[in-house]
């Protein structure tokens, strides 16, 4: 992507698009409240860019104000070699604190993906959903729970951490059990991570703030992602039913802890990503590297 056309896609949303809203704001978090330092988008976002152009697109995302990105393994990095990344990177001086992987990984090639990683500069390789029997069974649960303790301990090992994704279906009852929470029971705590997207723990049927609290301890990334109100699709971050300053206020140590905004629908996916309907990505971070989580309403959209 060309700076001219990202420059385009910018003004098109200042001009007339709803942005992303208006969730955070200086000193509402009140005293002792953590600050968010860094901001990640979840390249999932922005597929369809990345899939025409992954250079370019995460030179676009790092001007936006993003800081940090998490990549796609599953989608190959969509056909860029570790040596590319690791310069696109390197160049715009985004961050890759962790990255989406198969779970199939964990079975074949493990070490090779864990020195991957390394390469990087992720501390954490995420799996965020399993395979289609995991939807029956719960000793398909009991399997993977097995095989992420020993996956977990080797990127231990080498000082990187594994991590589980929550997808809607997780929350779905098998046997008068809900698998994530069977899951959570089996995995060790000193092994194996906890990633926690909002807007599909909303879309299963669960509180993301009570999960929040359930699993405090394990969870140490999120995905901001909002929902309607009736739960089936996903929105611009802030216009739909997830409270995320209630939600960010709880979370312990913040700043340690990466953070990604990801919109899963969007039709013209970079302008969304952009700003929100009042969130402001440069400004936002402009405020944030002072300590302060900063919030601004856009001037086309009247506060709500």
């Amino acid at each position: 992507m060309k700076r001219r056309d990202f420059v385009g896609v910018m003004g098109a949303a200042a001009a007339g698009s709803t942005l992303l809203p208006s969730m955070l704001r200086a000193g509402e978090f009140g005293a002792g409240a953590a600050s968010l330092k860094r901001i990640g988008l979840e390249t999932y976002s922005v597929r369809d860019k990345m899939k025409a152009d992954p250079d370019g697109t995460l030179r676009a995302i790092r001007a936006m104000g993003y800081t940090d990105v998490e990549l796609l393994w599953s989608f190959d990095n969509f056909g860029r070699t570790t040596a590319q990344v690791k310069a696109v990177l390197a160049s715009t001086g985004l961050k890759a604190p962790s990255a989406h992987i198969a779970p199939e990984i964990l079975l074949k090639d493990w070490n090779k993906s864990l020195d991957t990683a390394k390469e990087l500069g992720h501390d954490s390789l995420i799996v965020p959903s399993l395979p289609k029997e995991t939807d029956t069974s719960l000793d398909a649960w009991r399997v993977w729970a097995d095989r992420f303790n020993t996956a977990g301990e080797a990127a231990r090992r080498v000082g990187l951490w594994l991590a589980f994704h929550n997808e809607p279906n997780h929350m779905k009852a098998i046997a008068h059990q809900v698998p994530y929470d069977l899951f959570v029971s089996l995995i060790d705590v000193g092994l194996v991570r906890l990633q926690l997207d909002v807007g599909n723990m909303i879309a299963g049927g669960g509180d993301p703030q009570e999960y929040l609290k359930k699993y405090e301890a394990r969870y140490h990334s999120f995905h901001l992602k909002d929902m309607v109100a009736d739960r089936s699709h996903d929105t611009e971050l802030g216009t739909g039913i997830f409270n995320a300053k209630s939600f960010l206020a709880a979370v312990k140590n913040l700043d340690k802890k990466p953070v990604y905004v990801e919109q899963e629908g969007s039709k013209d996916s970079m302008a969304r990503c952009t700003s929100s309907r009042g969130w402001n990505i440069r400004r936002f971070r402009t405020h944030a590297s002072r300590g302060l989580i900063h919030v601004m309403r856009s001037a086309s959209t009247p506060a709500r």
